[in-house]
């Protein structure tokens, strides 16, 4: 009883001189402290990063999973050479951008590491990444525009089933 009571009686006193932690610890040895290497590498790889997923969760394929699934799919050949089209457009696009997007986040973090930040220069960067953003997220949904059209009604209900989506419209639905 009395060991119990003195682990009572300690548990507090650890907890209140331990480190504050922030979900932001170890993020300060990061190049670029707003993105993670992964992101990086991501956005200089063209990779769509959850650009596309309001195309994509509402039945709006996108080129890259439909080459992952063409077998499941059935494509014909000319769907398949579109797809691969469409897909190395986006891709070369987004790539562009994407090192558009880390080149701007460079500097903005470099900015704030020197100390020359102003809120000029601040609205100024920031615009320019909002833009550069803008851009990047529209070439991943016109690429899922393109890629739905590329598809019959059936395709899209069996990519809407083998991604495991079961949500916003009904399973016969097409939305065309």
């Amino acid at each position: 009883m009395f060991n119990a009571l003195v682990i009572l009686a300690v548990t507090p006193l650890a907890a209140a001189t331990a480190e504050p932690s922030s979900p932001y610890a170890g993020q300060e040895t990061r190049e670029i402290k707003a993105l993670s290497p992964a992101h990086i590498e991501g956005l200089l790889a063209g990779k769509g990063l959850g650009y596309g997923k309001s195309a994509e969760l509402n039945r709006y394929p996108g080129p890259a999973h439909v080459l992952e699934l063409a077998g499941e799919l059935d494509l014909s050949e000319s769907q398949l050479r579109a797809t691969r089209a469409v897909h190395a457009r986006m891709e070369e696009q987004a790539r562009e951008l994407g090192a558009r997007l880390v080149a701007a986040e460079a500097e903005l973090e470099r900015s704030f590491r020197d100390d020359t930040a102003t809120e000029s220069s601040l609205r100024s960067a920031l615009a320019q990444i909002g833009q550069l953003q803008g851009e990047l997220r529209a070439v991943h949904l016109l690429a899922h525009l393109e890629q739905r059209r590329l598809l019959s009604p059936d395709q899209i209900n069996r990519y809407v089933h083998l991604r495991g989506y079961h949500g916003s419209h009904q399973a016969g639905e097409s939305g065309r």
